[in-house]
């Protein structure tokens, strides 16, 4: 029992110490050359453990993603301003809507390996300032980067990307069958990170909470 706890402990040190230094260690390590003028403003939403990228809805992104329309979100309405993007465990986002329908299996799930979704929801306008919102401004060749690297993430099927029926939150939102598998290593945040680099902002090494994410960005961009 004694050798059990020790191992414990070393575990979580050596967890701990990755994640200050997935913080603190720039990725990549030294800044790109600068792009063109920042006109594009994305967003980083989060929660508490999770985090999306939120991006503003114009006529190409409705060109580039209209297989959403298809599946009956409201793209073109009025109020909408922004597609909100989310990767991640494919048992947690279906069967936790809200955390007082929390579940042993899909936090099992979370913990070893699940498939993977994508999560899209249809936004309207998002109030900036906000402690759990952070803006960034890209320049037009960063924004079709960061786009390849969203359609991407969406696993296709015979007759392209595969909307999962009766999932969803609201009639705003819908899920997709994903590329990859989702882990506690490698989960919804360092996807959001994965795509955020794509973008050409720098975040740490390695960000698996939306906090640390966040400490990198406010360190390097």
């Amino acid at each position: 029992m004694r050798k059990f706890l020790r191992f414990l402990a070393l575990l979580v040190i050596a967890v701990a110490l990755a994640a200050v230094f997935g913080t603190l260690v720039p990725r990549p390590l030294w800044p790109a050359a600068a792009g063109g003028q920042g006109t594009r403003h994305i967003l980083l939403l989060k929660n508490p453990i999770h985090t999306d990228i939120a991006v503003p809805l114009d006529d190409g992104v409705r060109r580039r993603f209209a297989f959403l329309a298809d599946a009956g979100l409201p793209t073109d309405a009025p109020e909408a301003r922004y597609i909100v993007f989310g990767w991640g465990g494919r048992a947690f986002y279906l069967e936790t809507p809200t955390w007082s329908e929390l579940k042993a299996v899909p936090v099992l799930k979370a913990l070893t390996l699940d498939a993977s979704v994508m999560h899209v929801d249809v936004a309207g306008a998002i109030k900036e300032p906000h402690p759990d919102v952070a803006g960034f401004d890209i320049d037009e060749a960063h924004l079709a980067a960061l786009l390849d690297y969203i359609a991407a993430s969406f696993r296709q099927g015979p007759n392209g990307s595969m909307v999962i029926d009766n999932a969803g939150y609201s009639s705003f939102d819908r899920f997709y069958e994903a590329n990859g598998h989702f882990n506690a290593l490698i989960g919804c945040n360092t996807w959001t990170a994965a795509a955020l680099r794509t973008a050409g902002l720098r975040t740490g090494w390695w960000n698996p909470l939306p906090v640390s994410l966040g400490w990198s960005l406010r360190l390097y961009d």
